[in-house]
């Protein structure tokens, strides 16, 4: 029988198997779990509002999204979401989807901290977009039913999850300060990353090589 939360069928194909296991053993409970209802809070607000979406699509993507966050990329010096993102294309070109659908999950994931821009695209990078805002930022709340919620967070739960969410944006993209330029992430930089400097685009502008 297929797995169902929140009245929500989780995709049980030999694909979302092995990006289950995958992302589970890389990313740990707070990542997975997240990633779980960061699934699962996106296809909840696109039945919301009517939209098609190919669930499997959805849920590799959702589980990909902060797999850049992990120590597999402590060296990286990309912006995670695009370690993630490169991850999620590679793993579905390498399981025979096509370059097109690999795509859609590459711009999910890569595109999953730019504020409105997701929503003018395909319903499955919207989506990851729509699942993040309501797990992080509380975004979308009311989309979701009480009892919806309620079923999500209990096979999926967030204890802590504020802070311990904060700290793993943290330990993810502190060795790598410049690629927080012109993102969220610039934010956690500077309230947690000691001696972090902003880099601010006034100034690149204003020093750049060009005279005037």
């Amino acid at each position: 029988m297929t797995p169902r939360i929140a009245d929500v069928e989780i995709p049980d194909s030999a694909l979302a198997k092995e990006a289950t296991e995958l992302v589970r053993d890389t990313a740990g409970p707070l990542l997975y779990d997240h990633s779980r209802r960061v699934f699962l809070f996106g296809a909840l607000r696109g039945r919301h509002r009517e939209l098609a979406f190919d669930p499997e699509l959805l849920y590799v993507a959702a589980l990909f999204h902060d797999l850049g966050l992990t120590q597999e990329y402590a060296t990286s010096q990309q912006r995670f979401e695009i370690d993630g993102a490169d991850a999620a294309r590679d793993f579905l070109l390498r399981h025979g989807l096509t370059a097109e659908r690999a795509r859609i999950a590459w711009t999910a994931i890569a595109l999953h901290t730019t504020p409105e821009i997701p929503y003018r695209m395909e319903p499955e990078v919207a989506l990851v977009t729509a699942g993040v805002e309501v797990d992080v930022l509380g975004f979308g709340f009311d989309e979701v039913g009480d009892a919806q919620r309620d079923a999500v967070v209990a096979a999926h739960p967030r204890p802590d999850f504020k802070r311990r969410i904060l700290r793993a944006f943290t330990e993810g993209i502190a060795h790598r300060p410049d690629s927080a330029f012109g993102n969220v992430k610039s934010d956690v930089l500077a309230h947690f990353s000691p001696g972090f400097v902003r880099t601010d685009f006034v100034s690149v502008i204003e020093n750049s090589a060009w005279s005037e």
